[in-house]
């Protein structure tokens, strides 16, 4: 059976358990420095042969202490698939997260968990742990990947674990052994009377005993005079394959990690390099236009600055298009993968993919964006399905100038994507992909309802500042249409000016709907013979700041009724009293005698209730007599 070459990468938070997960698997201590046996924690990588049958396999043993990230990132760069090491008796810790993000900007798609240490725990713990890692892993590489309970000392799940890799090798591509080689440098040593040895993981081609290749950026030629895999020589290796190589040509001085092994001069070298960048998702600091970086690629670790063309600074978790421009040239090539860090205060800014190894210097503008979003090309329908993640709503003509299609295939891939169901027409040659749009949906009806949890006692949010939060996330345009194609669907509903989720209904704060409710009921109690609103409010020991809101909230749905500034009635006694003063007038003129007859009330009251019927036009003051204005009556008092 022809082998299968693959590197294995072990990563996670310090001190899990991954060395020694590592040597149960092996039988091999990765730790080989003094200061690693005597601190008990792994600072440089560590590699050891693991084969499962056809499947030839290296382990990379990466550190998991924060200060050691530089090495961790050369470390899985190449890898095909990463263990996530975490220990049962602390679950998920910072470098868990940190690696987890590293290995997603990476390009990593390929994991499987592994939870160690488990014989010191009970079950119940165990299931917690588990728990915990399934809610941390969402959305991650990890999401769906196999979740393994092991201990290295006594050797619990380990069998398993060995199944389960070689179930996900299966799965795995073989990396491309055909055409130019390329080694990333990651250790660099001599050998007592056999010279400079380097070693690394193959990326792509093939080395055999013998050949020539070149080192960059040195652009020094060199001879592979003999070649091992873990220990044993051979003649050649492949894709995918842990190698040292012995070379002639430059002494150990003249090699540093970083550097890179070559076959050919088709790989390009530069220090302006056109990206697409991923940030982490929680940022300490903003990121400013111009701003020191360290940018790692394969083992390379350069220092250079982060050019910005649509903002002055980076400071939320978004994929931009940007430039980096490196102090020295690397060797680099589109589709790459790289991790970005802040020198200080260290941090991992993101990560993400080569566009154009041979950047060029660009202005400041959108027409560079856009130019850079040209240049990640793909099938005409993928390129239009970029431009409208990235533009969100465009017309076909701008489509034409965004994507560089030519107008006699932009029909056709127009039709393909709305067949697909992949975009959405929202007007005559104005389009949105199916993604944005639902994501504008999605936006809007979160807002309006987080607006609901934080103002329940209002009818809705006002459309104009519903738009005026979205206009940097979505085109106004495209909020106004999604708005009232969710009121057309039934999903939003639209009184006035006011947007509101369907079926809602203004209500009292859950947290203080008990008071309120008292407070409210106090005041139904009291009649005609109220104390000023607030009052109530204060009794029930309702926060000042929601006085304003709830005065508001009974006023605008007709709970209450206003009969100065300070004093509401309840809704229940104004009909009730409406009725008394209609009954004992006969629905004739009258005056504050009159009225004083069928209402029982100071005289101070019956007049602010007199003057309220006026301002609602129930009635009509004339002279001394007020008559009724019953088809202006907003209350149906007849039937209350």
């Amino acid at each position: 059976m022809k082998p299968h070459y693959f590197t294995i990468g072990m990563a996670g938070h310090i001190d899990h358990g991954k060395t020694s997960l590592t040597k149960a698997l092996t039988n091999v201590d990765t730790d080989r420095l003094k200061e690693e046996k005597e601190r008990k924690i792994s600072i440089e990588l560590g590699y050891a042969p693991f084969p499962l049958d056809e499947y030839k396999t290296s382990i990379v043993d990466v550190p998991g202490h924060e200060k050691f990230i530089r090495q961790m990132i050369a470390g899985v760069a190449g890898i095909d698939l990463v263990i996530l090491v975490i220990a049962a008796d602390e679950g998920v810790m910072p470098q868990t997260e940190e690696h987890i993000e590293i290995l997603s900007f990476l390009g990593i798609e390929h994991g499987i968990i592994a939870v160690t240490k488990v014989d010191r725990v009970e079950q119940d713990f165990i299931e917690l742990i588990e728990e915990d890692i399934k809610s941390t892993v969402k959305s991650t590489i990890f999401e769906h990947a196999d979740i393994v309970f092991v201990d290295s000392i006594t050797g619990t799940g380990l069998t398993n674990l060995r199944l389960t890799i070689k179930q996900n090798l299966s799965k795995l591509p073989q990396r491309n052994a055909i055409g130019a080689f390329r080694l990333p440098i990651d250790q660099v040593f001599t050998v007592q009377g056999q010279g400079t040895v380097v070693r690394g993981t193959v990326y792509e081609g093939t080395i055999e005993t013998g050949d020539v290749l070149t080192v960059l950026p040195q652009n020094v030629s060199v001879k592979a005079r003999k070649l091992h895999v873990h220990n044993q020589e051979k003649e050649v290796a492949v894709a995918g394959q842990r190698v040292a190589i012995n070379l002639s040509g430059l002494t150990k001085e003249e090699l540093k990690r970083g550097d890179v092994l070559v076959s050919s001069g088709e790989f390009p070298m530069s220090d302006t390099i056109d990206i697409s960048l991923t940030t982490v998702h929680d940022l300490q600091f903003p990121v400013k236009q111009r701003a020191p970086i360290k940018f790692h690629s394969a083992t390379s670790e350069v220092m250079g600055k982060i050019i910005f063309f649509d903002r002055k600074e980076l400071h939320k978790s978004e994929e931009i298009l940007c430039q980096i421009r490196l102090e020295e040239k690397i060797m680099i090539k589109r589709g790459d993968r790289f991790v970005i860090r802040r020198p200080s205060p260290v941090e991992t800014i993101g990560g993400g993919w080569v566009i154009d190894p041979l950047g060029e210097k660009q202005k400041f503008g959108e027409k560079t964006i856009q130019k850079l979003e040209r240049k990640k090309e793909g099938s005409p329908t993928e390129r239009i399905l970029d431009a409208l993640h990235s533009l969100q709503l465009v017309t076909k003509k701008e489509l034409l100038q965004f994507t560089s299609i030519p107008v006699e295939t932009m029909g056709e891939a127009l039709n393909v994507a709305l067949t697909e169901n992949s975009i959405v027409e929202l007007d005559s040659d104005v389009f949105t992909s199916k993604a944005v749009y639902e994501d504008a949906k999605s936006q809007l009806f979160e807002l309006v309802r987080k607006y609901h949890a934080v103002y329940p006692l209002r009818t809705g949010m006002n459309k104009a500042e519903c738009m005026k939060a979205l206009d940097k996330k979505i085109p106004a345009r495209l909020t106004e249409i999604v708005i009232d194609k969710e009121v057309e669907e039934g999903i939003l509903a639209k009184n006035k000016q006011y947007i509101a989720v369907f079926g809602f209904k203004p209500h009292f704060p859950d947290s203080w709907k008990n008071r309120l409710e008292h407070a409210f009921a106090r005041l139904q109690d009291d009649e005609l013979a109220v104390k000023p609103w607030n009052e109530y409010m204060t009794n029930e020991k309702v926060p000042e700041k929601l006085y304003p809101e709830v005065t508001h909230f009974l006023l605008q749905n007709q709970l209450a009724f206003p009969l100065d500034e300070s004093h509401l009635i309840h809704r229940d006694v104004f009909v009730a009293q409406l009725k008394k003063l209609y009954e004992a007038t006969s629905g004739q003129a009258f005056g504050v005698q009159e009225a004083k007859a069928g209402i029982a009330a100071s005289r101070k009251n019956l007049i602010l209730f007199l003057e309220l019927l006026d301002q609602l036009k129930i009635t009509q003051r004339t002279e001394e007599k007020r008559i009724w204005v019953k088809e202006s009556c907003p209350v149906h008092f007849e039937d209350a």
